[in-house]
């Protein structure tokens, strides 16, 4: 009989994803699911015709390397239109298969073993498992526990020779909150003067709540020469199942991010891309439409929970929503959230699960509101009853 293979994990330390763990457990107990941050409503009409129709039409083979030229060609005036910035779509935009592989291809094409890279706590789970294929070291640095802002002096602090990479989020997921231009400036000036590259996770760029924008990276011009910025059809187009993203950097980042990028996935799927450029270049104002739309989601989700005992802050951006359980219980958030999806019908995502080291007597859910009003007033009335 064979041995048995021992397998030295690079990853030792890295199971299955809460969202996935949380969302099995969810349609185990036929509970409620705001876990997952997914839309349960229909992405628009016009852009699942296209998708048949670009699949009708033969448009099945591999695509360029980079993406569609007609889709970098609407990407780019998306930028120029939202963000009043110029992108060159041949050198400097690549559409990949999610956002996700978007981060792992910038983080592994420029971080070398002995690096650092410098993540905000609560952090979106993948930015360190890439950081640690990579050979580098991660280095936490919390937000501010009262408004989850960033705490410019404990990112000063943890800066050493060794900082290789920055990675921002905003809007931020887990927490909702948003970066304002003093942040970036600030970041920029720390970028230019340690000289270390930033890696921006935007994806929920147009979801930006009560009249505030979105600052992006590529805003800044010192920021823009130095910045991974990336993006999500998923979250604009209520698409996550069609993993497709892109990311945009200047031309020598690009570069590097495509050597990476051919090998993980090589391309992004040939017949989403045409559907997606055909239903930009015939509804280019379509994502201007998503923060009312998605704000009228949460202000529902919170004018229901009014009369609970959990204590929140509105959402900045982002379609997640915090809520404090301490009045309610001192049970870990990793127990709690189990609980209560199997006794209350209701499944959330504990909040200490993104960071290295929760403060103590920290009691936060995240709870997704990109649902139905009918489910969001449904799970209000549970999470009420507790």
């Amino acid at each position: 009989m064979a041995g048995i293979v021992s397998v030295d994990s690079k990853l030792p330390g890295v199971g299955t994803t809460i969202f996935s763990t949380m969302t099995a457990l969810a349609q185990e107990c036929g509970a409620i699911n705001l876990s997952q941050g997914f839309p349960d409503f229909d992405p628009p009409a016009a852009l699942v015709a296209a998708l048949g129709e670009a699949a009708s039409a033969g448009h099945n083979q591999y695509p360029p390397l980079a993406g569609l030229p007609q889709l970098r060609a609407q990407l780019a005036a998306q930028l120029a239109r939202y963000r009043g910035v110029t992108v060159d779509p041949e050198a400097e935009l690549t559409v990949v298969p999610g956002a996700t592989e978007g981060l792992y291809c910038a983080i592994t094409a420029v971080v070398r073993p002995g690096d650092e890279v410098i993540v905000l706590d609560p952090a979106y789970d993948s930015y360190e498992p890439a950081v640690t294929l990579a050979g580098g070291r991660t280095v936490h640095v919390p937000l501010t526990p009262e408004n989850f802002a960033i705490d410019w002096d404990r990112v000063r602090a943890a800066i050493t020779p060794r900082t290789r990479l920055f990675m921002l989020n905003s809007p931020h997921n887990p927490c909702g909150s948003t970066v304002n231009g003093e942040d970036l400036a600030t970041l920029a000036e720390l970028a230019e003067r340690h000289d270390f590259l930033v890696c921006s996770d935007e994806v929920y760029e147009h979801l930006v709540f009560d009249g505030a924008a979105h600052q992006s990276v590529l805003q800044h011009p010192a920021l823009r020469a130095r910045s991974f910025a990336h993006y999500s059809f998923g979250k604009t187009f209520s698409v996550t199942g069609w993993k497709t993203g892109y990311c945009v950097a200047p031309p020598a980042l690009t570069k590097e991010l495509r050597k990476v990028h051919q090998f993980v996935a090589f391309v992004a799927v040939t017949p989403v891309q045409h559907a997606l450029a055909a239903f930009l270049e015939a509804h280019p104002d379509y994502p201007g439409t998503l923060a009312a739309a998605y704000q009228a989601r949460r202000d529902r989700f919170l004018g229901a929970l009014a009369g609970s005992r959990f204590r929140f802050r509105p959402a900045a951006g982002a379609y997640f929503q915090l809520l404090d359980y301490g009045a309610v219980s001192d049970e870990p958030d990793t127990v709690l959230c189990e609980r209560w999806t199997r006794e209350h019908g209701v499944a959330s995502v504990p909040v200490s699960v993104f960071q290295a080291e929760p403060p103590p007597g920290q009691t936060l859910l995240r709870f997704c509101f990109a649902k139905s009003d009918e489910v969001l007033e449904e799970a209000a009335k549970r999470l009420c009853a507790i």
